[in-house]
């Protein structure tokens, strides 16, 4: 099949599923399936589930009250029945016609006139037409291109374009596995005897192995990455560790046994001469912020600058503000870079980076800009990396020069170890799995926003405790299309209602000035509620805080909910989170609340998260840079999952051909190697 024979306007619209070569169109696999392999008697037909019936159009109406609609009633030997369509076009009426022998596909259903169709797929023409031998595919479309054009292309490729087998077959024996070619086409059209759930659930051999090979060509590509990475050349990091030992000494706490085991990891990575590329995942306050500082103490005296990235301004500052406490008495500069600095503040941050006079840069998006050199960057320190993308790591790693800067990701949210094997395999990673000694576990309830006034009390005894309250709202100002409590109004509501006690406002649109200034007040306790929006999801850590009130919990993710709860808790004191919620709740609100609600551990938060919203909006995955899977599922697929990760590292050390060949099905014309 020659895909650029196809007119460009229908190569276009390909293009927007994904399909730019005729074995696109091979690889275009079937969302559901119809079964119009046989006929029903209309009395005989089951009700509530997908069936074909053939009858003759005894009459039809249109109907303009309540609403317009076209009413048919057909008949076959066995009895009646009504076709409803609302919003139909003049060629499904003239399909309707009485007298029109007409196949319907849909569901029967009763309504009040008897049993009934409601938008049926209709097809004029009646016994002369032979039913379908295999089910029928329905695949994902676009406007403009509908199923039969899809299906006549998908066929016309089945047909013309090659499907050599890419993996041995002594492999697909071990594993359990059919042809790559008879899988292909059983799927495209699977005979009728084969029971539908195998279909739909993905389940039958034919679906495994596609998923297989689509998981198996991810771990190529991410293998082959690693090991391009480690062909870089990167600084050499490995000091007497003075400065670190300094640091240690001067902190009024002992580092975790799991602190200490990554810290040992990351020195190992830093000596290297290729560039560290790890990801360094611990819970909310498990104590990643030490463990960089540690590791930029080594870039450090060993003569390289350190940047610190963070996604928000908060954030970056908190972290400056930390790591300037800490390392500044021991002889480091550290520089603060963000884009609302003021001009002579920010001219004096660049000359700093560039002369190499400022060690440690901690700054938000701002460090990509061009403007900003570093004299010689030897570490990147990348905070929540999921809210970066792949052309933003890949400016910073371009900052340090012809060597490769080290890079360490943090991440809080914490990464399912399906996730991590299928969307991180390629970069190292270490886990705090302890927290610090001291923090005192969390309380969670969840409280219909009907009892606000409870809450509101409740508030008002903590502060007379001498304790310090979060509220979080999760929009600004007022949307009609969601009628949410604003932070704005909140804040208004509780001053008044909270006499006596100050009350602060925190939200993104403030200016960076105005932000760092109501924080430093509630640091300081002479603020006592502070209510924010979800500016506060990460870095904050007043340890005096130990109520979190989060309203409208069921709009929220659970990342976002578990973050959020992480703000209390980071003191001796016992702390409380009140999940506020406004029924009636749907079924995804009320599974993330009963989640959150039961757990504390964010990896077993993380996993359920995993089930309940699929990779591709957890962890960043959509700007990982690695190919988003279209037909495996982690959590359902784990076993595929471990054999393609078994299977490349074999098929590198001893196959590059098969490699290569599975890559180019799988692939093609991407850049199968990531460059960050």
């Amino acid at each position: 099949m020659d895909f650029q024979a196809l007119s460009p306007a229908t190569q276009a619209r390909l293009g927007k599923l994904g399909i730019s070569r005729a074995f696109d169109l091979v690889l275009h696999l079937p969302l559901r399936y119809e079964d119009e392999t046989h006929l029903y008697p209309i009395a005989d037909a089951p009700l509530g589930e997908p069936v074909l019936v053939e009858a003759t159009v005894t009459s039809v109406e249109k109907q303009f009250k309540p609403r317009k609609q076209l009413i048919a009633r057909v008949k076959d030997a066995s009895g009646t029945l009504n076709v409803r369509l609302i919003h139909f076009y003049p060629s499904q009426a003239q399909q309707l016609t009485p007298g029109n022998t007409v196949r319907l596909y849909g569901e029967i259903r009763r309504g009040y006139f008897g049993d009934e169709m409601v938008h049926p797929k209709i097809r004029v023409g009646g016994e002369e037409k032979s039913l379908n031998d295999a089910l029928t595919p329905v695949y994902p479309t676009t406007s403009g291109l509908n199923q039969n054009t899809l299906t006549k292309l998908i066929h016309m490729a089945l047909r013309h374009t090659p499907q050599p087998e890419t993996l041995p077959p002594a492999l697909l024996d071990e594993l359990g596995l059919p042809g790559f070619a008879q899988s292909v086409a059983l799927l495209h059209a699977p005979p009728p005897d084969i029971a539908r759930v195998l279909l739909t659930e993905r389940i039958h051999p034919a679906w495994r192995r596609i998923k297989f090979d689509e998981l198996l060509a991810q771990q190529l590509s991410l293998r082959m990455a690693h090991a391009v990475r480690r062909e870089r050349n990167a600084p050499v990091l490995a000091p007497a560790g003075t400065l670190a030992a300094q640091l240690l000494a001067a902190l009024p706490f002992p580092l975790t046994g799991a602190q200490t085991r990554v810290v040992a990891e990351i020195n190992a990575d830093l000596a290297q001469a290729h560039p560290m590329q790890r990801l360094l995942q611990g819970d909310v306050g498990a104590g990643k912020t030490i463990v960089a500082a540690l590791a930029a103490c080594q870039a450090i005296e060993a003569g390289y600058q350190v940047a610190l990235l963070a996604p928000t301004e908060i954030l970056a500052e908190q972290h400056f503000r930390k790591l300037e406490h800490w390392l500044t008495p021991l002889g480091v500069k550290v520089v603060w870079l963000a884009g609302s600095l003021k001009a002579k503040a920010k001219r004096e941050a660049l000359a700093a980076a560039a002369d190499g006079s400022a060690q440690l840069v901690c700054g938000t998006h701002a460090i990509f800009q061009s403007k900003v050199e570093f004299a010689k960057l030897g570490l990147a320190l990348v905070d929540e990396q999921h809210r970066f993308g792949v052309a933003q790591r890949l400016a910073l790693r371009d900052k340090a020069g012809d060597m490769s800067p080290h890079q360490l990701m943090m991440s809080a949210t914490p990464i399912p170890r399906t996730l991590a094997m299928s969307y991180y395999a390629d970069l190292d990673v270490s886990i705090i799995n302890e927290l610090p000694p001291g923090r005192t576990p969390i309380v969670t309830k969840l409280i219909s926003d009907a009892r606000r006034d409870e809450v509101i009390e409740r508030i008002a005894a903590k502060v007379a405790e001498g304790r310090q309250v979060y509220w979080v709202c999760p929009l600004i100002e007022e949307s009609e299309a969601l009628q949410l409590q604003t932070a704005v109004d909140t804040h208004e509501q509780l001053a008044e209602e909270l006499e006596g006690i100050a009350v602060g406002l925190l939200h993104g649109r403030m200016k960076p000035d105005e932000k760092a200034a109501i924080m430093a007040e509630f640091i300081a306790n002479r603020i006592q509620v502070l209510v924010a929006t979800t500016v506060i999801e990460v870095g904050v850590d007043v340890p005096n805080a130990s109520l979190m009130v989060i309203e409208h919990a069921e709009r929220m993710g659970l990342s976002q909910l578990h973050q959020l709860r992480g703000r209390v808790g980071r003191g001796a004191h016992a702390s409380l989170c009140v999940l506020l919620y406004t029924g009636p709740l749907g079924d995804t609100a009320k599974a993330r609340l009963k989640v959150i609600y039961e757990n504390t551990d964010g990896f077993e938060i993380a996993r359920q998260d995993l089930q309940i919203r699929g990779p591709g909006e957890l962890a960043g995955v959509k700007q990982s840079g690695v190919p988003m899977l279209r037909f495996a599922d982690l959590e359902a697929d784990a076993d595929l999952l471990d054999a393609a990760r078994e299977v490349a590292e074999t098929l590198l050390a001893t196959r590059p051909d098969i490699v290569q060949a599975h890559l180019d099905r799988w692939l093609p014309g991407r850049e199968a190697l990531l460059r960050v």
